[in-house]
Protein backbone atom coordinates (compact mmCIF):
# COMPACT_ATOMS: atom_id res chain seq x y z
CA UNK A 1 0.00 0.00 0.00
CA UNK A 2 2.86 2.37 0.83
CA UNK A 3 4.27 2.20 -2.69
CA UNK A 4 1.02 2.58 -4.61
CA UNK A 5 -0.20 5.76 -2.92
CA UNK A 6 -0.90 8.38 -5.57
CA UNK A 7 0.19 11.66 -4.04
CA UNK A 8 -2.34 14.48 -3.99
CA UNK A 9 -2.01 17.70 -1.97
CA UNK A 10 -4.10 17.40 1.20
CA UNK A 11 -4.23 18.61 4.75
CA UNK A 12 -2.03 16.82 7.21
CA UNK A 13 0.88 16.53 4.78
CA UNK A 14 3.37 16.80 7.63
CA UNK A 15 1.86 13.85 9.48
CA UNK A 16 1.79 11.90 6.22
CA UNK A 17 5.51 12.49 5.77
CA UNK A 18 6.17 11.43 9.34
CA UNK A 19 4.35 8.19 8.61
CA UNK A 20 6.52 7.71 5.51
CA UNK A 21 9.62 8.00 7.67
CA UNK A 22 8.43 5.42 10.17
CA UNK A 23 7.18 2.98 7.53
CA UNK A 24 10.35 3.26 5.46
CA UNK A 25 12.44 2.56 8.55
CA UNK A 26 10.21 -0.28 9.77
CA UNK A 27 9.30 -2.02 6.50
CA UNK A 28 12.34 -1.37 4.33
CA UNK A 29 15.14 -0.90 6.79
CA UNK A 30 16.00 2.45 5.21
CA UNK A 31 17.52 5.27 7.21
CA UNK A 32 15.19 7.99 5.95
CA UNK A 33 15.54 11.04 8.19
CA UNK A 34 13.13 13.92 8.69
CA UNK A 35 15.78 16.17 7.13
CA UNK A 36 15.74 13.96 4.02
CA UNK A 37 11.96 14.25 3.75
CA UNK A 38 12.15 18.04 4.10
CA UNK A 39 14.70 18.25 1.28
CA UNK A 40 13.59 15.53 -1.11
CA UNK A 41 15.23 14.59 -4.37
CA UNK A 42 12.59 13.52 -6.86
CA UNK A 43 13.29 11.06 -9.65
CA UNK A 44 11.28 10.85 -12.87
CA UNK A 45 11.36 7.51 -14.68
CA UNK A 46 9.46 6.50 -17.82
CA UNK A 47 7.86 3.44 -19.32
CA UNK A 48 5.22 2.43 -21.82
CA UNK A 49 2.62 -0.33 -22.15
CA UNK A 50 2.78 -2.77 -25.04
CA UNK A 51 -0.96 -3.47 -24.78
CA UNK A 52 -3.97 -2.85 -22.54
CA UNK A 53 -2.84 -5.27 -19.82
CA UNK A 54 -1.17 -3.89 -16.66
CA UNK A 55 1.61 -6.49 -16.80
CA UNK A 56 2.73 -5.29 -20.27
CA UNK A 57 4.69 -2.38 -18.82
CA UNK A 58 8.11 -1.86 -20.43
CA UNK A 59 10.47 0.32 -18.41
CA UNK A 60 13.12 2.56 -19.96
CA UNK A 61 16.78 1.56 -19.61
CA UNK A 62 17.23 4.01 -16.75
CA UNK A 63 14.08 2.76 -15.02
CA UNK A 64 15.22 -0.85 -15.41
CA UNK A 65 18.54 -0.06 -13.73
CA UNK A 66 16.73 1.70 -10.90
CA UNK A 67 14.37 -1.26 -10.59
CA UNK A 68 17.33 -3.58 -10.19
CA UNK A 69 18.67 -1.32 -7.39
CA UNK A 70 15.40 -1.75 -5.47
CA UNK A 71 15.11 -5.52 -6.05
CA UNK A 72 12.40 -5.18 -8.75
CA UNK A 73 9.93 -3.58 -6.33
CA UNK A 74 9.11 -0.80 -8.83
CA UNK A 75 8.04 -3.18 -11.61
CA UNK A 76 6.20 -5.49 -9.23
CA UNK A 77 4.04 -2.71 -7.85
CA UNK A 78 3.55 -0.94 -11.19
CA UNK A 79 2.24 -4.14 -12.78
CA UNK A 80 -0.60 -4.42 -10.25
CA UNK A 81 -2.74 -1.77 -11.92
CA UNK A 82 -2.30 0.19 -15.11
CA UNK A 83 -0.97 3.73 -14.72
CA UNK A 84 -2.67 6.33 -16.91
CA UNK A 85 -0.10 9.15 -16.94
CA UNK A 86 2.04 9.39 -13.82
CA UNK A 87 2.16 7.77 -10.39
CA UNK A 88 4.19 8.65 -7.33
CA UNK A 89 6.04 6.03 -5.27
CA UNK A 90 7.55 6.72 -1.84
CA UNK A 91 10.31 4.96 0.05
CA UNK A 92 11.76 2.73 -2.67
CA UNK A 93 15.28 4.10 -2.38
CA UNK A 94 17.14 6.22 0.14
CA UNK A 95 18.81 8.44 -2.47
CA UNK A 96 15.52 8.98 -4.29
CA UNK A 97 12.79 8.82 -1.61
CA UNK A 98 10.12 10.00 -4.06
CA UNK A 99 9.82 8.56 -7.57
CA UNK A 100 7.41 9.50 -10.36
CA UNK A 101 6.81 6.82 -12.98
CA UNK A 102 5.48 8.53 -16.11
CA UNK A 103 3.85 6.59 -18.90
CA UNK A 104 4.38 7.38 -22.57
CA UNK A 105 1.10 6.97 -24.40
CA UNK A 106 0.84 4.38 -27.15
CA UNK A 107 -1.18 5.95 -29.96
CA UNK A 108 -3.28 3.52 -31.96
CA UNK A 109 -2.74 3.00 -35.66
CA UNK A 110 -4.65 5.41 -37.86
CA UNK A 111 -3.67 8.59 -36.05
CA UNK A 112 -1.27 11.17 -37.43
CA UNK A 113 1.85 9.07 -37.99
CA UNK A 114 4.21 12.02 -37.84
CA UNK A 115 3.17 13.01 -34.37
CA UNK A 116 2.28 9.74 -32.70
CA UNK A 117 3.74 9.43 -29.24
CA UNK A 118 4.55 5.84 -30.08
CA UNK A 119 5.50 4.77 -33.59
CA UNK A 120 4.12 1.23 -33.88
CA UNK A 121 6.00 0.49 -37.10
CA UNK A 122 9.47 1.42 -35.83
CA UNK A 123 8.82 0.54 -32.18
CA UNK A 124 10.61 3.71 -31.16
CA UNK A 125 9.40 6.27 -28.64
CA UNK A 126 8.96 9.69 -30.26
CA UNK A 127 10.41 12.94 -28.94
CA UNK A 128 7.00 14.39 -28.16
CA UNK A 129 6.07 11.25 -26.27
CA UNK A 130 9.11 11.78 -24.05
CA UNK A 131 8.25 15.45 -23.53
CA UNK A 132 4.68 14.62 -22.53
CA UNK A 133 5.79 11.95 -20.08
CA UNK A 134 8.42 14.17 -18.46
CA UNK A 135 5.89 17.01 -18.26
CA UNK A 136 3.43 14.74 -16.41
CA UNK A 137 6.17 13.65 -14.03
CA UNK A 138 7.20 17.23 -13.27
CA UNK A 139 3.58 18.18 -12.57
CA UNK A 140 3.22 15.25 -10.16
CA UNK A 141 6.40 16.07 -8.25
CA UNK A 142 5.68 19.80 -8.08
CA UNK A 143 2.73 19.06 -5.81
CA UNK A 144 5.31 18.44 -3.06
CA UNK A 145 6.99 21.76 -2.30
CA UNK A 146 9.70 20.08 -0.21
CA UNK A 147 11.36 18.70 -3.36
CA UNK A 148 14.54 20.67 -4.01
CA UNK A 149 15.99 18.69 -6.90
CA UNK A 150 14.45 16.68 -9.73
CA UNK A 151 16.47 14.05 -11.58
CA UNK A 152 15.13 13.18 -15.04
CA UNK A 153 15.26 9.95 -17.03
CA UNK A 154 16.21 11.07 -20.55
CA UNK A 155 14.70 7.94 -22.18
CA UNK A 156 17.40 7.77 -24.91
CA UNK A 157 16.24 11.24 -26.02
CA UNK A 158 18.08 13.66 -23.77
CA UNK A 159 17.24 16.75 -25.83
CA UNK A 160 13.47 16.20 -25.62
CA UNK A 161 13.64 15.29 -21.91
CA UNK A 162 15.67 18.38 -21.12
CA UNK A 163 13.30 20.63 -23.08
CA UNK A 164 10.28 19.28 -21.22
CA UNK A 165 11.87 19.52 -17.78
CA UNK A 166 13.09 23.09 -18.18
CA UNK A 167 9.85 24.25 -19.83
CA UNK A 168 7.65 22.63 -17.18
CA UNK A 169 9.53 24.26 -14.29
CA UNK A 170 9.31 27.80 -15.66
CA UNK A 171 7.48 30.24 -13.36
CA UNK A 172 6.75 33.94 -13.88
CA UNK A 173 7.13 35.45 -10.40
CA UNK A 174 9.17 38.53 -11.27
CA UNK A 175 6.64 40.92 -9.77
CA UNK A 176 5.83 38.88 -6.65
CA UNK A 177 7.39 39.81 -3.32
CA UNK A 178 7.71 36.14 -2.39
CA UNK A 179 9.50 34.13 -5.07
CA UNK A 180 8.80 30.47 -5.75
CA UNK A 181 11.68 28.12 -5.06
CA UNK A 182 12.22 26.22 -8.29
CA UNK A 183 13.78 22.74 -7.92
CA UNK A 184 17.11 22.13 -9.57
CA UNK A 185 16.85 19.76 -12.52
CA UNK A 186 19.52 17.41 -13.81
CA UNK A 187 19.93 14.42 -16.06
CA UNK A 188 19.70 11.01 -14.43
CA UNK A 189 23.07 9.26 -14.33
CA UNK A 190 21.91 5.88 -13.01
CA UNK A 191 22.71 4.72 -16.54
CA UNK A 192 26.08 5.71 -17.99
CA UNK A 193 25.89 9.00 -19.88
CA UNK A 194 27.75 9.34 -23.17
CA UNK A 195 29.23 12.64 -24.32
CA UNK A 196 26.54 12.80 -26.99
CA UNK A 197 23.80 12.37 -24.39
CA UNK A 198 25.22 15.16 -22.23
CA UNK A 199 25.51 17.40 -25.30
CA UNK A 200 21.90 16.70 -26.30
CA UNK A 201 20.72 17.53 -22.78
CA UNK A 202 22.49 20.89 -22.92
CA UNK A 203 21.09 21.63 -26.37
CA UNK A 204 17.58 20.88 -25.14
CA UNK A 205 18.19 23.19 -22.19
CA UNK A 206 19.20 26.03 -24.54
CA UNK A 207 16.05 25.53 -26.63
CA UNK A 208 13.84 25.52 -23.54
CA UNK A 209 15.47 28.54 -21.89
CA UNK A 210 15.06 30.52 -25.10
CA UNK A 211 11.36 29.69 -25.18
CA UNK A 212 11.13 30.54 -21.48
CA UNK A 213 12.62 33.97 -22.21
CA UNK A 214 9.93 34.52 -24.86
CA UNK A 215 7.34 33.47 -22.28
CA UNK A 216 8.78 35.98 -19.82
CA UNK A 217 8.62 38.83 -22.35
CA UNK A 218 5.04 37.95 -23.27
CA UNK A 219 3.88 37.56 -19.68
CA UNK A 220 5.18 40.94 -18.45
CA UNK A 221 2.39 43.48 -17.91
CA UNK A 222 2.35 46.21 -20.54
CA UNK A 223 3.58 48.90 -18.15
CA UNK A 224 6.62 46.72 -17.43
CA UNK A 225 7.28 45.91 -21.11
CA UNK A 226 6.83 49.09 -23.14
CA UNK A 227 8.69 49.37 -26.45
CA UNK A 228 11.58 51.10 -24.66
CA UNK A 229 11.69 48.50 -21.87
CA UNK A 230 11.59 45.67 -24.42
CA UNK A 231 14.68 47.15 -26.09
CA UNK A 232 16.46 47.65 -22.77
CA UNK A 233 15.60 44.14 -21.54
CA UNK A 234 16.98 42.52 -24.68
CA UNK A 235 20.05 44.77 -24.76
CA UNK A 236 20.86 43.88 -21.15
CA UNK A 237 20.49 40.15 -21.74
CA UNK A 238 22.64 40.19 -24.88
CA UNK A 239 25.36 42.29 -23.22
CA UNK A 240 25.52 40.05 -20.16
CA UNK A 241 25.21 36.59 -21.75
CA UNK A 242 26.25 36.65 -25.40
CA UNK A 243 29.75 38.14 -25.36
CA UNK A 244 29.58 40.13 -28.59
CA UNK A 245 27.95 37.37 -30.65
CA UNK A 246 24.91 39.55 -31.42
CA UNK A 247 24.99 43.17 -32.57
CA UNK A 248 22.08 45.34 -31.43
CA UNK A 249 20.98 48.34 -33.53
CA UNK A 250 18.22 50.55 -32.10
CA UNK A 251 16.30 52.74 -34.57
CA UNK A 252 14.24 55.58 -33.06
CA UNK A 253 11.15 57.41 -34.33
CA UNK A 254 13.22 59.99 -36.21
CA UNK A 255 14.98 57.26 -38.20
CA UNK A 256 11.64 55.52 -38.82
CA UNK A 257 10.24 58.76 -40.21
CA UNK A 258 13.34 59.27 -42.40
CA UNK A 259 12.70 55.85 -43.95
CA UNK A 260 9.14 56.98 -44.75
CA UNK A 261 7.61 54.14 -42.73
CA UNK A 262 4.22 55.84 -42.62
CA UNK A 263 2.33 52.61 -42.09
CA UNK A 264 4.33 51.78 -38.93
CA UNK A 265 4.07 55.34 -37.58
CA UNK A 266 0.31 55.42 -38.14
CA UNK A 267 -0.07 52.76 -35.44
CA UNK A 268 2.44 54.29 -33.03
CA UNK A 269 1.13 57.87 -33.21
CA UNK A 270 -1.77 57.25 -30.81
CA UNK A 271 0.53 56.40 -27.88
CA UNK A 272 2.75 58.52 -25.66
CA UNK A 273 5.31 55.70 -25.79
CA UNK A 274 7.75 56.25 -28.68
CA UNK A 275 8.20 53.48 -31.26
CA UNK A 276 11.45 51.68 -32.03
CA UNK A 277 12.67 49.40 -34.76
CA UNK A 278 15.08 46.94 -33.17
CA UNK A 279 17.68 45.15 -35.28
CA UNK A 280 19.60 42.07 -34.10
CA UNK A 281 22.52 40.88 -36.24
CA UNK A 282 24.08 37.46 -35.72
CA UNK A 283 26.68 36.61 -38.35
CA UNK A 284 27.56 32.95 -38.06
CA UNK A 285 28.40 32.72 -41.77
CA UNK A 286 29.05 34.89 -44.83
CA UNK A 287 26.04 33.59 -46.76
CA UNK A 288 23.06 35.73 -47.72
CA UNK A 289 21.11 36.61 -44.58
CA UNK A 290 17.94 35.00 -43.34
CA UNK A 291 15.59 37.72 -42.07
CA UNK A 292 13.25 37.17 -39.13
CA UNK A 293 10.55 39.79 -38.58
CA UNK A 294 8.42 39.86 -35.43
CA UNK A 295 5.31 41.91 -34.63
CA UNK A 296 6.07 43.98 -31.53
CA UNK A 297 2.83 45.63 -30.38
CA UNK A 298 3.52 45.73 -26.64
CA UNK A 299 -0.12 46.50 -25.91
CA UNK A 300 -3.06 46.48 -28.31
CA UNK A 301 -6.26 48.24 -27.33
CA UNK A 302 -7.45 48.14 -30.93
CA UNK A 303 -6.98 51.92 -31.23
CA UNK A 304 -10.08 53.87 -32.24
CA UNK A 305 -11.60 50.52 -33.33
CA UNK A 306 -11.32 49.58 -29.68
CA UNK A 307 -11.52 46.00 -28.44
CA UNK A 308 -14.03 44.73 -25.84
CA UNK A 309 -12.70 45.13 -22.29
CA UNK A 310 -13.08 41.43 -21.44
CA UNK A 311 -9.76 39.68 -21.89
CA UNK A 312 -7.98 42.81 -23.08
CA UNK A 313 -5.22 42.26 -20.49
CA UNK A 314 -4.00 39.37 -22.67
CA UNK A 315 -3.06 41.93 -25.31
CA UNK A 316 0.15 42.50 -23.34
CA UNK A 317 1.32 39.47 -25.34
CA UNK A 318 0.51 40.97 -28.74
CA UNK A 319 4.27 41.29 -29.07
CA UNK A 320 4.53 37.49 -29.06
CA UNK A 321 6.02 37.49 -32.56
CA UNK A 322 8.74 39.88 -31.42
CA UNK A 323 9.42 37.78 -28.32
CA UNK A 324 9.72 34.58 -30.38
CA UNK A 325 12.05 35.94 -33.08
CA UNK A 326 14.24 37.67 -30.49
CA UNK A 327 14.52 34.45 -28.47
CA UNK A 328 15.15 32.45 -31.64
CA UNK A 329 18.07 34.75 -32.42
CA UNK A 330 19.47 34.15 -28.93
CA UNK A 331 19.12 30.40 -29.53
CA UNK A 332 20.98 30.57 -32.85
CA UNK A 333 23.84 32.44 -31.18
CA UNK A 334 23.96 30.15 -28.14
CA UNK A 335 24.12 27.08 -30.39
CA UNK A 336 26.68 28.72 -32.69
CA UNK A 337 24.66 27.99 -35.82
CA UNK A 338 26.56 28.72 -39.06
CA UNK A 339 23.97 31.16 -40.39
CA UNK A 340 23.77 34.87 -41.20
CA UNK A 341 20.72 36.09 -39.32
CA UNK A 342 19.10 39.55 -39.26
CA UNK A 343 16.12 40.01 -36.96
CA UNK A 344 13.84 43.05 -37.31
CA UNK A 345 11.35 43.98 -34.59
CA UNK A 346 9.01 46.99 -34.99
CA UNK A 347 7.88 48.01 -31.49
CA UNK A 348 4.99 50.28 -30.52
CA UNK A 349 1.67 50.46 -28.70
CA UNK A 350 -1.76 50.70 -30.35
CA UNK A 351 -3.73 53.22 -28.30
CA UNK A 352 -6.78 55.48 -28.82
CA UNK A 353 -6.10 59.18 -28.39
CA UNK A 354 -6.73 62.59 -29.99
CA UNK A 355 -3.84 61.92 -32.39
CA UNK A 356 -4.57 58.26 -33.16
CA UNK A 357 -5.24 57.06 -36.69
CA UNK A 358 -8.95 57.16 -37.53
CA UNK A 359 -10.89 54.57 -39.56
CA UNK A 360 -10.79 55.63 -43.18
CA UNK A 361 -7.40 57.37 -42.99
CA UNK A 362 -4.92 56.66 -45.78
CA UNK A 363 -1.22 56.15 -45.00
CA UNK A 364 1.83 55.44 -47.17
CA UNK A 365 4.18 52.53 -46.51
CA UNK A 366 7.94 52.49 -47.02
CA UNK A 367 7.60 50.86 -50.45
CA UNK A 368 5.21 53.59 -51.63
CA UNK A 369 2.00 51.57 -51.32
CA UNK A 370 -0.97 53.60 -50.05
CA UNK A 371 -3.16 51.87 -47.45
CA UNK A 372 -6.73 52.69 -46.46
CA UNK A 373 -7.00 51.94 -42.73
CA UNK A 374 -10.63 50.93 -42.27
CA UNK A 375 -9.96 49.07 -39.01
CA UNK A 376 -7.31 50.33 -36.58
CA UNK A 377 -7.43 46.98 -34.77
CA UNK A 378 -5.81 45.41 -37.84
CA UNK A 379 -2.60 47.16 -36.81
CA UNK A 380 -0.12 44.29 -36.80
CA UNK A 381 -0.08 44.08 -40.58
CA UNK A 382 0.57 47.83 -40.77
CA UNK A 383 3.79 47.74 -38.74
CA UNK A 384 4.89 44.51 -40.46
CA UNK A 385 4.35 46.07 -43.89
CA UNK A 386 7.19 48.53 -43.31
CA UNK A 387 9.40 46.02 -41.49
CA UNK A 388 9.06 43.56 -44.38
CA UNK A 389 9.83 46.29 -46.91
CA UNK A 390 12.95 47.14 -44.90
CA UNK A 391 13.94 43.46 -44.75
CA UNK A 392 14.17 43.38 -48.54
CA UNK A 393 16.96 45.99 -48.44
CA UNK A 394 19.28 43.29 -47.00
CA UNK A 395 18.78 41.03 -50.07
CA UNK A 396 17.82 38.05 -47.88
CA UNK A 397 17.73 34.43 -48.97
CA UNK A 398 14.62 33.84 -46.86
CA UNK A 399 12.19 36.06 -44.92
CA UNK A 400 10.11 34.66 -42.06
CA UNK A 401 7.67 36.87 -40.16
CA UNK A 402 5.96 35.84 -36.94
CA UNK A 403 2.90 37.61 -35.52
CA UNK A 404 -0.13 37.22 -33.28
CA UNK A 405 -1.99 38.57 -36.27
CA UNK A 406 -5.61 37.41 -36.41
CA UNK A 407 -8.28 35.95 -34.19
CA UNK A 408 -9.44 34.17 -37.34
CA UNK A 409 -6.41 31.88 -37.11
CA UNK A 410 -7.30 30.92 -33.55
CA UNK A 411 -10.82 30.07 -34.81
CA UNK A 412 -9.45 28.05 -37.74
CA UNK A 413 -6.77 25.95 -36.00
CA UNK A 414 -7.19 26.47 -32.27
CA UNK A 415 -4.09 26.02 -30.15
CA UNK A 416 -2.66 22.81 -31.56
CA UNK A 417 -0.58 24.20 -34.42
CA UNK A 418 0.71 27.39 -36.03
CA UNK A 419 -0.96 28.55 -39.24
CA UNK A 420 1.80 29.04 -41.83
CA UNK A 421 1.76 30.72 -45.24
CA UNK A 422 4.67 30.44 -47.63
CA UNK A 423 5.60 31.31 -51.21
CA UNK A 424 8.32 28.62 -51.18
CA UNK A 425 7.77 24.88 -50.96
CA UNK A 426 11.35 24.29 -49.81
CA UNK A 427 11.09 26.88 -47.00
CA UNK A 428 7.74 25.41 -45.94
CA UNK A 429 9.27 21.92 -45.84
CA UNK A 430 12.06 23.16 -43.55
CA UNK A 431 9.60 24.90 -41.23
CA UNK A 432 7.41 21.79 -41.13
CA UNK A 433 10.42 19.64 -40.24
CA UNK A 434 11.35 22.13 -37.52
CA UNK A 435 7.86 21.76 -36.07
CA UNK A 436 8.17 17.98 -36.22
CA UNK A 437 11.50 18.07 -34.36
CA UNK A 438 10.17 20.37 -31.64
CA UNK A 439 6.71 18.81 -31.29
CA UNK A 440 5.28 22.30 -31.89
CA UNK A 441 3.46 21.71 -35.15
CA UNK A 442 2.87 23.99 -38.14
CA UNK A 443 0.09 23.74 -40.71
CA UNK A 444 0.24 25.22 -44.21
CA UNK A 445 -2.50 27.61 -45.30
CA UNK A 446 -3.40 28.83 -48.83
CA UNK A 447 -2.26 32.01 -50.58
CA UNK A 448 -4.61 31.88 -53.58
CA UNK A 449 -4.59 35.06 -55.66
CA UNK A 450 -8.39 35.32 -55.56
CA UNK A 451 -8.19 36.56 -51.96
CA UNK A 452 -6.56 39.79 -53.22
CA UNK A 453 -9.94 40.95 -54.49
CA UNK A 454 -11.16 41.23 -50.87
CA UNK A 455 -8.51 43.89 -50.13
CA UNK A 456 -9.46 46.37 -52.86
CA UNK A 457 -9.92 50.01 -51.83
CA UNK A 458 -11.73 52.87 -53.53
CA UNK A 459 -9.33 55.51 -52.23
CA UNK A 460 -5.96 53.75 -51.91
CA UNK A 461 -3.87 50.95 -53.39
CA UNK A 462 -5.03 48.47 -50.77
CA UNK A 463 -7.31 48.19 -47.73
CA UNK A 464 -5.98 46.94 -44.41
CA UNK A 465 -9.08 44.84 -43.78
CA UNK A 466 -11.07 42.39 -45.89
CA UNK A 467 -14.37 43.44 -47.44
CA UNK A 468 -15.87 40.07 -46.44
CA UNK A 469 -16.40 38.34 -43.08
CA UNK A 470 -14.53 35.11 -43.87
CA UNK A 471 -10.94 34.02 -44.41
CA UNK A 472 -9.57 36.76 -42.16
CA UNK A 473 -6.18 35.14 -41.57
CA UNK A 474 -5.69 34.44 -45.28
CA UNK A 475 -6.50 38.00 -46.33
CA UNK A 476 -4.10 39.30 -43.66
CA UNK A 477 -1.35 37.12 -45.13
CA UNK A 478 -2.22 38.33 -48.64
CA UNK A 479 -1.95 41.92 -47.39
CA UNK A 480 1.59 41.23 -46.10
CA UNK A 481 2.58 39.58 -49.38
CA UNK A 482 2.27 42.98 -51.08
CA UNK A 483 5.31 44.17 -49.10
CA UNK A 484 7.66 41.24 -49.72
CA UNK A 485 9.98 40.97 -52.73
CA UNK A 486 11.97 37.96 -51.52
CA UNK A 487 10.83 34.84 -53.35
CA UNK A 488 11.25 32.65 -50.27
CA UNK A 489 8.87 34.10 -47.67
CA UNK A 490 6.86 32.59 -44.85
CA UNK A 491 4.32 34.14 -42.52
CA UNK A 492 3.48 32.45 -39.21
CA UNK A 493 0.20 33.56 -37.60
CA UNK A 494 0.65 32.55 -33.95
CA UNK A 495 -2.55 34.04 -32.50
CA UNK A 496 -3.95 30.58 -31.72
CA UNK A 497 -0.87 29.42 -29.80
CA UNK A 498 -0.22 32.66 -27.89
CA UNK A 499 -1.10 31.13 -24.54
CA UNK A 500 -1.06 27.64 -23.06
CA UNK A 501 -2.75 24.58 -24.53
CA UNK A 502 -3.83 21.68 -22.36
CA UNK A 503 -2.40 19.07 -24.73
CA UNK A 504 1.19 20.00 -23.83
CA UNK A 505 1.80 18.72 -20.32
CA UNK A 506 5.17 20.45 -20.19
CA UNK A 507 3.76 23.95 -20.77
CA UNK A 508 2.02 25.22 -17.61
CA UNK A 509 -0.69 27.85 -17.73
CA UNK A 510 0.39 31.20 -19.13
CA UNK A 511 1.89 32.70 -22.28
CA UNK A 512 3.52 29.97 -24.33
CA UNK A 513 6.48 31.43 -26.22
CA UNK A 514 5.53 29.24 -29.17
CA UNK A 515 6.91 28.44 -31.72
CA UNK A 516 10.42 29.47 -30.61
CA UNK A 517 11.85 25.93 -30.60
CA UNK A 518 10.38 25.20 -34.04
CA UNK A 519 12.10 28.29 -35.43
CA UNK A 520 15.43 27.32 -33.86
CA UNK A 521 15.19 23.85 -35.41
CA UNK A 522 14.27 25.39 -38.78
CA UNK A 523 17.27 27.74 -38.63
CA UNK A 524 19.50 24.77 -37.90
CA UNK A 525 18.25 23.10 -41.09
CA UNK A 526 18.63 26.33 -43.06
CA UNK A 527 22.22 26.65 -41.82
CA UNK A 528 22.96 23.18 -43.21
CA UNK A 529 21.37 24.26 -46.50
CA UNK A 530 23.65 27.31 -46.63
Amino acid sequence: LLYTIKFEPFKGLYMFKRSIISRCQRNLGLNVSAQCIRHLTGLILTGHYENEKPDSLVLSNCAQKFDSLVSSRLSEIANISKISKSRIFYGLNEDYPIVALSIIDKIKAGSDSKFKCYDVSSREISSEGVRSAIGSGIASLQADKSIKKIVVDSRDNAKAASEAAHLALHVFDTLKSKKEEIPLVQQCDISDLSDETVHDWERGKINALCQNFARYLMECPANHMTPKLFVETLQKKIDSEYDGKITVVIRDSAWIAEQKMGSFLSVAQGSAEPPFLLELHYKGSDSAPVCLVGKGVTFDTGGISIKPSKGMDAMRADMGGAACVASTTLGAAALGLPINLITLIPLCENMPSHCATKPGDVVTAMNGTTIQVDNTDAEGRLILADALSYADTFNPSHVIDVATLTGAMAVALGGECVGTYSTSDSLWNILEQGGYESGDRLWRMPLFKEYNDLLKSRTADINNISSGPYGGSITAAKFLQNFVKCESWAHLDIAGVMDDTNSMTYLPKGMSGRPTRSLIEALKKLSFEN
